[in-house]
């Protein structure tokens, strides 16, 4: 969804021996740079509205390499725990489901050079049918069983409306470290049989699958309104403001940037150095929720005119007992786990970024976050997505989806 969220990160949602892993995500390293977003809003959620025939999402990335190869892509119809349905390809597209991507352009004026590929969706040549889960798959056309990228979308119907609230007065705390929400669902034009066993609510925090609730239930039926409220799943961590740097000038150091330097065969960038803030006090911040845009202020395009960076972090800490990662959509196709280098005290991790505004934070394989702490006056984007999906059905149907923002 907007974006990222790094199954391969966190595994804090343990998925079945026989489950597939649809997580939006890189399997190859020479692939950098994955952005799955709204055509029309690089801060939306990907979300192709049935009802808005300008409504698409389009889904780029970046390969490490001197010219272009033969790419191309399908599409898997999910249900709404992001398995595949039960739908054959003729029943969910318009059209074949395999496609080239023609849309492609090679980087002019950095130093590592590579291929920028984009495609949206829908296309002349794939159209989605139904409303639900899609995964895009990206392969070599002379490989196609080996995938390279894929990437989470969403087709909602927009049969039944949604409306959100969020308070940091919750069932657990009062102003304090939690963010409670209530949803209500009016479902005059759903045609929902059985509302109470055949919904099913899921929230997601700032994008970031590790955070995903659901709820097969609602609290109450209300005439036509599904009411979600005073739920265990629907009270969140509240969490802190994602941490910023700006990589779009290597002449100097930008927002959250120690210093610049090149090293043959490439930029290096070492961050500010960063420090646990569980116990300090809330600072306002206004973050892209855990986004990244590329960016260069020497040329027009940062899409193939940005340069590619070596990044160093640095998280000043005493050693924890448990593992650190770095998160946020720029581990996507990364491994995001830190080192522990006791001669500086500090964990630290090297990443290989693309010029551009970056958010990030610091999590633990533990509940708590001792790094990051709870705040509740946080900014938080939470995505509601409301799922039909009677036991008759073959698909699970997404009728409703809607975005609220909590904090200052």
């Amino acid at each position: 969804m907007k974006r990222t969220f790094n199954a391969l990160l966190l595994c804090a949602l343990t998925l079945p021996a026989s489950a597939r892993d649809t997580a939006t995500a890189i399997f190859e390293p020479t692939f950098k740079s994955l952005q799955v977003l709204d055509s029309t809003n690089r801060l939306g959620q990907p979300i192709i509205r049935a009802n808005n025939s300008a409504s698409a999402i389009t889904v780029s990335f970046d390969e490490l390499a001197e010219d272009n190869r033969y790419l191309r892509y399908r599409l898997v119809h999910c249900n709404s725990d992001w398995q595949p349905s039960a739908l054959t390809d003729s029943e969910y597209l318009i059209g074949f489901n395999e496609a080239q991507i023609t849309d492609y352009a090679l980087s002019d004026h950095p130093l590592t050079h590579y291929v920028h590929y984009s495609l949206t969706i829908p296309n002349p040549d794939m159209q989605p049918l139904v409303s639900g889960n899609y995964l895009i798959e990206v392969f070599d056309e002379y490989d196609p069983d080996k995938v390279l990228l894929q990437a989470r979308f969403m087709v909602d119907e927009g049969a039944a409306g949604l409306d959100m609230a969020v308070t940091s007065r919750t069932d657990y705390d009062y102003n304090s470290r939690h963010q409670q929400l209530s949803v209500r669902a009016d479902l005059k034009g759903a045609r929902v049989e059985n509302p109470y066993n055949d919904l099913k609510l899921v929230i997601v925090k700032n994008g970031r699958d590790n955070t995903r609730r659901i709820l097969k239930h609602p609290l109450s039926i209300q005439s036509e309104t599904a009411v979600y409220e005073h739920q265990r799943e629907l009270i969140f961590p509240a969490g802190n403001e994602f941490r910023r740097f700006d990589l779009a000038n290597l002449d100097y150091q930008g927002m959250g940037v120690e210093s610049v330097s090149y090293t043959h065969p490439t930029y290096g960038a070492m961050l500010t150095v960063d420090y646990p803030r569980a116990d300090s006090r809330y600072t306002y911040d206004q973050d892209q929720a855990g986004r990244y845009f590329p960016a260069t202020i020497h040329y027009d395009d940062p899409d193939i005119n940005a340069e590619y960076v070596e990044t160093y972090f640095t998280l000043e800490s005493p050693q924890l007992p448990t593992d650190v990662f770095i998160d946020g959509d720029l581990i996507i196709g990364e491994n995001p786990k830190m080192a522990y280098d006791e001669s500086l005290g500090a964990y630290v991790k090297v990443l290989l970024l693309k010029q551009g505004m970056y958010n990030y934070q610091y999590i633990t394989s533990s509940p708590e976050n001792p790094i990051e702490g709870d705040h509740y006056e946080t900014g938080n984007e939470y995505l509601a997505l409301l799922y039909y999906c009677p036991p008759t059905a073959r698909y699970d149907r997404l009728i409703a989806t809607d975005i609220i923002f909590s904090g200052k």
